[in-house]
């Protein structure tokens, strides 16, 4: 039986930056993976020869010297990514309140293409980029500055409210709301969400905003290869069951078929309380383990992948968020029978067509209490009822979808579906959240999950541990590989790359 010094559960993307990261190190890893395919929300389909994303659909600070770009170039697959920029002048679309706006992209233009529309807001507008750029200058990891201390809540702008910062910049709602319009990227709740997610999110993408062409696999797919290069190993369709203890520290991890697969360190990408389900309840302290099960989640959602019919659809090269309502912070508001009150719509790029789109995305917030009923059933069982919901809510949702383009319907071939049950069980998150636990600017502690566990030789990584998202996921990953191999030592050579 192999023993490996590190034992990765789960292959999403903090996982495999873990793995990437500690075999170039010279550790011997082993990452897990419960599905046929690695990646987590990197995962994509294909279905009627199109190619869909099921998690990270854009990226953003991809450009030379932005932060993505040196954490890419460090793991070794920068230059052999496909990848296609956004429009400048507008990679996302607000529609709200009955008119359409533009984030474009860099401050400078940003600023000029909203003051169009709001020209008296020089001020306000100058307020809230001076502020974005603080919050991100103050963070030390983001910059990639070498660091004393690792304790991720000891920032203001973590407990500031990003609702409170936007009243403050300006009197005028409907400014406001566009500036709060993609808000879908990180489900923000007005008492709830912190300045910091706010800021880190949308100054990631103002900076420079991406789409990957054909699929975002081909992360994971670059990472795995260097993860194999460097001597890891990699194992698929093997579920972890159990971690199996010797003494205080976790020997074995147990797969669902019994094998036993020996570590000396352990890290789970899997969400915190889906982990401590794999612990024996006597081997951790109750408090720990009841405060880990008990964090809020981040609400899911509701997708229609739609295949198009050959050149019926143009290809939109950016991101439209569409609002129902005046309250474009709606993730945790919205009434089942009004549903929906949002949606976010996206074509994915292809190396078939630059004009057309072949298939097209759309998302909208879901709770898991509309699926609870099925929670116990598995993918493709779970009966014709859950089918027959899955068909009105799609249908509901390209109604609305119509009006804004009224000849959908006649350029859709077939439509996939996929509800939060499809979530959980495909990414191993709780209730199917988007992004994993719900962060409370008034409480930061409550919510906060170090890598470092109570169990000696566990640690935790992905977007539990700092913020979701392929930047916040990055960093996080680099927090728990600092805990082995020094985390300035990391910081230096992640600044370094080029």
């Amino acid at each position: 039986m192999p023993k490996y010094n590190i034992v990765i559960i789960g292959s999403g993307l903090g996982g495999l930056i873990c793995a990437n990261m500690l075999s170039k190190e010279g550790y011997n890893v082993c990452v897990i993976e419960k599905n046929k395919q690695l990646g987590g929300c990197l995962q994509t389909f294909k279905r009627n020869d199109c190619i869909f994303d099921t998690g990270i659909h854009f990226v953003g600070s991809l450009d030379k010297g932005q932060i993505l770009n040196r954490f890419f170039n460090y793991f070794g697959i920068m230059d052999k990514l496909k990848l296609k920029r956004l429009d400048e002048d507008g990679f996302n679309l607000i529609h709200f309140n009955g008119r359409e706006y533009k984030h474009a992209m860099g401050y400078e233009r940003f600023k000029e293409e909203l003051l169009q529309q709001f020209p008296n807001e020089n001020k306000g507008l100058d307020t809230y980029i001076h502020k974005l750029n603080e919050v991100v200058d103050s963070m030390n990891l983001y910059n990639l500055r070498e660091i004393e201390n690792n304790n991720l809540i000891d920032n203001s702008y973590i407990t500031s409210s990003a609702f409170d910062f936007l009243n403050s910049c300006s009197d005028n709602f409907d400014l406001k709301s566009v500036l709060a319009g993609a808000n879908s990227l990180y489900a923000g709740i007005p008492d709830k969400t912190s300045l910091y997610i706010h800021a880190l999110i949308n100054h990631s993408f103002i900076q420079s905003s991406w789409r990957l062409v054909d699929g975002s696999d081909q992360i994971s797919d670059l990472l795995a290869e260097t993860i194999i290069a460097n001597g890891g190993t990699i194992l698929k369709n093997s579920k972890v069951e159990e971690l199996v203890f010797e003494n205080d520290k976790i020997k074995f991890a147990k797969l669902s078929n019994g094998e036993l697969i020996e570590g000396t360190d352990f890290i789970s990408n899997v969400h915190p309380a889906v982990t401590m389900e794999m612990v024996d309840q006597n081997k951790i302290r109750p408090a720990y383990r009841h405060r880990i099960m008990n964090i809020e989640n981040t609400i899911s959602n509701f997708t229609v992948y739609i295949v198009l019919k050959k050149n019926s659809f143009k290809y939109q090269n950016y991101n439209y968020y569409h609002h129902n309502s005046k309250n474009v912070w709606g993730a945790n508001s919205y009434s089942t029978d009004k549903w929906p009150d949002s949606y976010m719509l996206l074509t994915s790029a292809n190396s078939k067509s630059d004009e057309w789109a072949d298939s097209l995305i759309l998302l909208s917030y879901m709770t898991y209490d509309e699926v609870k009923k099925w929670e116990n059933t598995t993918v493709e069982k779970r009966g014709q009822e859950y089918l027959d919901f899955k068909h009105q809510k799609a249908e509901t949702l390209v109604d609305l979808v119509e009006q804004k383009y009224p000849q959908l319907r006649n350029c859709i071939e077939t439509y996939y579906t996929s509800t939060p049950l499809t979530y959980r069980d495909y990414t191993a998150t709780k209730e199917g959240s988007l992004y994993g636990i719900e962060r409370d600017c008034r409480d930061p502690l409550k919510s906060y999950v170090p890598s470092k566990t109570k169990i000696p030789n566990l640690y935790f990584t992905g977007q539990n541990i700092n913020l979701h998202g392929a930047i916040g996921v990055a960093i996080g990953s680099m927090l728990t590989c600092g805990e082995f191999v020094g985390l300035n030592n990391l910081i230096k050579k992640i600044a370094d790359a080029t």
